[in-house]
């Protein structure tokens, strides 16, 4: 369990990170704040995990909020200003969300928290498919495809629909076994039944392969 509290001075956005944040399981608001020295003065008392942290506040910024701390736990910034987004990276931060943002990004980046917490490599990922939130095992991931606006996560016991473009597929599968194999396709040719040169075989599926995604087999082999 991530245990986290939000820092920011508009209350709403406060309520938007306490609502995706809810429907993390993984993920614990302990504590919301508008004012920032109340959060110093709360973190000298209570240890956690992550802020979730704006930038431009009227007091003191994040960026200097950061550099009161002595104990500093990993941080998520947040603002409406892309300027920030630089000097964030500076700090470390495992993540820059640039308001407003959807779910969808937002639990990309507890995701990327939750691998820096974890001694040992991520084995599972949360998906957004539909109105529900799926767990799924890295290792039983056996090929993705795009569909549109859409991914189509196809396991070794189930096939998810989740709203990801190819790009932050890429980035949430980065430590699977899931190579790019073809311009709309991610998989793991070491769970294939064969290989061939311009497919893999999947059971009953076939995914489509280009040279250049052969090659990358070739050279993994």
């Amino acid at each position: 369990m991530i245990k986290a509290i939000a820092i920011d001075d508009e209350p709403i956005a406060l309520k938007i990170i306490e609502d995706h944040a809810s429907k993390i399981p993984f993920l614990q608001i302990d504590a919301s704040f508008t004012n920032a020295f109340h959060a110093i003065e709360y973190l000298k008392k209570h240890t956690v995990d992550l802020l979730l942290l704006d930038i431009n506040m009227p007091d003191i910024s994040g960026l200097d909020f950061l550099k009161t701390l002595t104990q500093k736990p990993l941080v998520i910034f947040t603002t409406a200003y892309s300027e920030y987004a630089l000097e964030s990276y500076e700090h470390d931060a495992v993540d820059y969300l640039l308001k407003p943002f959807e779910f969808g990004r937002f639990l990309k980046a507890i995701n990327k928290a939750s691998e820096r917490l974890n001694e040992s490599p991520q084995t599972y990922i949360f998906l957004k498919s539909g109105y529900e939130y799926v767990r799924l095992e890295l290792q039983d991931i056996l090929f993705v495809k795009a569909e549109g606006n859409y991914m189509k996560f196809v396991c070794k016991d189930q096939t998810v629909l989740s709203r990801l473009t190819l790009q932050e597929t890429e980035e949430i599968l980065k430590h699977s076994e899931l190579i790019k194999v073809h311009r709309s396709y991610l998989a793991n040719f070491q769970l294939a039944d064969k290989i061939e040169k311009h497919q893999i075989h999947f059971g009953e599926h076939l995914v489509p392969i280009t040279a250049e995604g052969f090659d990358k087999i070739q050279q993994a082999l």
